[in-house]
């Protein structure tokens, strides 16, 4: 079998053997590939060329042959103008590909989350506010994976969200009208899960609480898979929040 030319991103990559590697693409109508880039690492200034080409958040049309689980990398270029991932935004970018592969099994073609990830990948490399990029990402990718949230009316009874009441988000129910605060619950204002459901993520309280929220659903469907980009935005976040001394 040989695909020709396929839009792809590189997920992850890792080395193997002496000179190669080993890659985890995201194509357009294949969904997530494994293929091996024979000859990727070696001294020579074709494979450095190549080397750099086969990077994170470049958007690429690739060719490889094979069949089985994993196939042979034939072909490789560039997608259109080249832009860089800024410094400041790979950990975002890790983490939106973190989420790819643990959440899409290989073979399993997604075109419109390929449309997505793009789009997540060019507006972090734009700037603005990644965080609202990230909750955009989560919650359309939710959709996708059928877990999509009723954020505008009430699960049990059907009546529209009051942006003045509080509300309960249950994992298994939905949204109910909160009688109490309980520590530690899943409580959203109404004003902000209206918010949520027109995808306005300019409030930084909004922002703040649909990360919350969507975290909560994500770590369902991961069923305890951790993600290690997680971790890694806690540590820079702590380490922002530090006094100079």
């Amino acid at each position: 079998m040989r695909t020709q030319l396929e839009p792809a991103y590189v997920l992850h990559h890792r080395p193997y053997r002496d000179t190669s590697r080993i890659l985890e693409l995201f194509t357009r109508t294949h969904g997530r590939v494994c293929v091996f880039a024979r000859g990727a690492r070696a001294g020579r200034k074709s494979a450095a060329s190549l080397s750099s080409m086969l990077q994170p958040f470049n958007r690429l049309l690739v060719s490889w042959s094979g069949r089985g689980e994993a196939g042979q990398l034939t072909a490789a270029e560039f997608d259109g103008a080249v832009r860089a991932m800024p410094p400041n935004q790979l950990v975002n970018g890790f983490y939106v590909n973190e989420l790819l592969l643990k959440l899409f099994a290989r073979h399993d073609p997604h075109p419109d989350t390929f449309e997505l990830y793009a789009h997540t990948v060019e507006s972090l490399k734009d700037g603005g506010n990644p965080a609202s990029h990230l909750r955009l990402f989560e919650k359309r990718l939710l959709e996708m994976l059928g877990y999509g949230l009723a954020l505008e009316r009430e699960s049990a009874t059907g009546a529209p969200i009051d942006p003045q009441a509080l509300y309960h988000y249950r994992l298994e129910h939905g949204l109910v009208r909160a009688l109490d605060v309980a520590e530690g619950a899943m409580i959203f204002s109404g004003s902000t899960l209206r918010a949520l459901a027109r995808e306005d993520f300019g409030d930084p309280t909004v922002c703040s609480d649909a990360r919350r929220l969507f975290r909560a659903v994500l770590d369902r469907i991961l069923d305890g898979q951790e993600l290690k980009t997680r971790s890694v935005m806690l540590a820079l976040r702590r380490g922002r929040d530090r006094p100079a001394t």
